[in-house]
C-alpha cells in the first residue's frame, strides 16, 4: 500500500512548537513553514514563537513565508514544490489559498473549535469568547481545509470542559493536548489515504465570532463583576491582558477573582472605584454586584484606596450579540 507521509507543519506559535515537540508520530515531520519574528511582531501574533532553529535542528526543512497570508507567488511556487501529502496547520491563524490546497496529494487538516461546535461558532478566538460567555464545553474540531473560513469537512473531534477557572493560557493548553490526540488518532488513516470526512451540520446557518484586538482589550467597569473577572481571565496571557487607566497611567490586569457578593459598607462607592489595598499590593474594586479581588498586575504607578478607574478616552469596543446574547452571530 503506497504511504502518502511526507508531512508539513504550518505554524508559528507556542503550541506549534509543543506539538512537534510532543506528537507520537510513525513518521517524521518533514517541513515547516513559518513567519520570522519581525511578521510575528507585525501581525501580533499573540504567543509568536521563532520555530527556525528548533526545527531546523530536528531535521525540518524550514520555509519562512514573506507573506503570512501565502497568497504571494513566491510563497506558492516554494511550497507547492516541496509536493507535500499531508499537512497540519497548528497555530497559523490565517486561510491556506486554494492555489496551496489543490497541490497537496491528501490534503491540510487543521483545528477550529467553539462551545456549541462547528457550524456555530467559525472566526476568531473561539476560547476567548467561550470563558466571556461562560459556556462550559468546548469542541476540538479536526478539519479538512478548504479555502472558506473554518467551514472544511471534519474529520473527528474532541470535546473538552471550560471550568470557572479556566483562562486563556489553561485553554490554549486544553485545545493543544485535543489537537495532538486527534493528529495521533487520525494520522495512520490519512497517509494511507483511508479516511473520510463529514459535511458540516446541514439545516443549519453558520455564525462567526468577529475579530479581537489588543485594544477590545480595555475593561468596562459598567459590567457587573462576574462578567468582569471572566473577562480578564479570557484575555491574559499569552494575550495583552485587561487594561484600564489611573489619570495617564495604564494598568494592566492579568489575574482577578470574585471577592464577595457583600459590599462590606462600600455599596455608595461607583463602580471601579478602588475600594482597599492590602500590604501586599493587591486590592478590591467596587463593582456592580460586589467586589473583585485584582491579584496581579502591572503598571508604573501607585494603586491607592479612592481611585478611580476609567477608559482614559478610550473607545470601549462593544460587539453584536446573537438572539441569544452571545457573540457569534449570522454574517450575511
Amino acid at each position: 500500500m503506497k504511504l502518502f507521509n511526507n508531512i508539513a507543519f504550518f505554524g508559528c506559535k507556542a503550541t506549534t512548537r509543543f506539538l512537534l515537540e510532543n506528537l507520537k508520530l510513525p513518521f517524521p515531520i518533514q517541513h515547516l513553514i513559518t513567519i520570522d519574528s519581525a511578521k510575528g511582531e507585525k501581525f501580533q501574533v499573540a504567543d509568536y514563537c521563532d520555530l527556525q532553529d528548533y526545527a531546523k535542528e530536528r531535521g525540518m526543512q524550514v520555509y519562512q513565508a514573506k507573506y503570512y497570508s501565502l497568497k504571494h507567488e513566491d510563497d506558492i511556487a516554494y511550497i507547492n514544490e516541496l509536493n507535500i501529502d499531508v499537512a497540519f496547520v497548528m497555530g497559523w491563524q490565517r486561510l491556506i489559498p486554494a492555489a496551496v490546497l489543490d497541490h497537496l496529494s491528501i490534503g491540510a487538516f487543521g483545528m477550529h473549535g467553539s462551545s456549541m461546535n462547528l457550524p456555530l461558532g467559525r472566526g476568531r478566538s473561539p476560547m476567548n469568547w467561550s470563558i466571556m460567555e461562560g459556556r462550559k464545553a468546548f469542541y476540538t474540531n479536526l478539519f479538512k481545509y478548504d479555502p472558506g473560513v473554518d467551514s472544511g469537512d471534519i474529520m473527528d473531534t474532541f470535546k473538552f470542559e471550560v471550568t470557572d477557572k479556566d483562562t486563556a493560557e489553561t485553554m490554549h493548553f486544553k485545545n493543544t493536548l485535543a489537537m495532538k490526540y486527534l493528529i495521533e488518532r487520525n494520522v495512520g488513516q490519512l497517509v494511507r489515504n483511508d479516511f473520510t470526512v463529514s459535511s458540516q451540520e446541514a439545516g443549519i446557518k453558520p455564525t462567526y465570532y468577529p475579530k479581537r484586538t489588543p485594544a477590545d482589550s480595555l475593561i468596562n467597569w459598567n459590567q457587573e463583576v462576574y462578567a468582569l473577572e471572566r473577562f480578564v481571565r479570557a484575555v491574559t496571557r499569552p494575550f495583552n491582558g485587561a487594561y484600564t487607566f489611573i489619570e495617564t497611567h495604564k494598568v494592566i490586569i492579568y489575574r482577578a477573582q470574585v471577592f464577595d457578593l457583600n459590599d462590606f459598607g462600600y455599596q455608595h462607592d461607583a463602580p471601579g472605584t478602588v475600594v482597599a489595598v492590602f500590604e501586599n499590593g493587591k486590592f478590591l474594586v467596587k463593582c456592580f454586584g460586589g467586589l473583585l479581588l485584582v491579584t496581579e498586575y502591572e503598571t508604573n504607578t501607585t494603586i491607592e484606596k479612592g481611585q478611580r478607574f476609567h477608559n482614559n478616552g478610550e473607545e470601549i469596543q462593544h460587539f453584536d450579540r446573537n438572539p441569544l446574547g452571545f457573540f457569534d452571530v449570522e454574517i450575511d
